[in-house]
């Protein structure tokens, strides 16, 4: 498939010079997974560093979803043909309190994971290289892709509630592949691409190309 030169330029990930994405290196308390468990004092983690660890990251328009030319080029070039929206809150997501327990069991995928908050926010847990969490907040109007491979969870933020749309790349596998899976494919292919002590050099932020 060819893109359009406009096209490609909508659908490059943000800038990391001018992302407002706030994302921080976590405390190692147990306490209320909701609460920011931010360090004392606050370790912030730039865009820069989570494009180091294969996370892209766009600013969108969550209340024209559905007629934004940025979100539309993003799912052509990338290819993210599926989608649907999804709500998170005690009185809309079944089995709720089983779900919330599941989403944040360390877990990697065989695929990428892409979000893009309409409503409400959350946070989305990944590990550094040097197996430090980092927690990104995500708000409405962020859309987010966690790398395959990379070991990460999620939960809400004390307000309980998050409406997102999931996009995939061909027909969705929601399946959770929990921790330890180091022998994995997903995670070999993911040490590879992104560990430079591996890979013999530093990775960087995918761009986009033309087919």
């Amino acid at each position: 498939m060819a893109f359009s030169q406009e096209e490609i330029s909508l659908a490059q990930p943000d800038d990391a010079s001018s992302s407002k994405l706030e994302a921080w290196y976590m405390d190692d308390s147990t306490v209320d997974q909701r609460l920011p468990h931010r360090c004392e004092p606050n370790q912030p983690a730039a865009l820069s560093k989570l494009a180091q660890l294969g996370v892209l990251y766009w600013q969108l328009d969550a209340d024209a979803h559905e007629t934004d030319p940025k979100l539309a080029a993003i799912r052509k070039v990338y290819n993210y043909s599926y989608m649907e929206i999804i709500s998170i809150a005690a009185d809309k997501l079944p089995n709720y309190e089983a779900k919330i327990k599941s989403f944040y069991e360390e877990h990697i995928h065989s695929d990428d994971e892409i979000r893009f908050i309409l409503d409400g926010k959350g946070y989305f847990d990944v590990r550094d290289l040097e197996d430090r969490w980092i927690r990104i907040l995500c708000n409405k109007g962020d859309l987010i892709v966690i790398p395959e491979g990379i070991y990460h969870r999620f939960t809400l933020d004390q307000d309980d509630y998050i409406k997102a749309m999931r996009l995939f790349v061909g027909l969705p596998v929601w399946t959770p592949i929990n921790r330890p899976v180091d022998q994995h494919a997903s995670r070999a292919k993911y040490i590879e691409k992104y560990d430079s002590r591996i890979a013999g050099q530093g990775a960087q932020q995918p761009m986009v190309a033309a087919a």
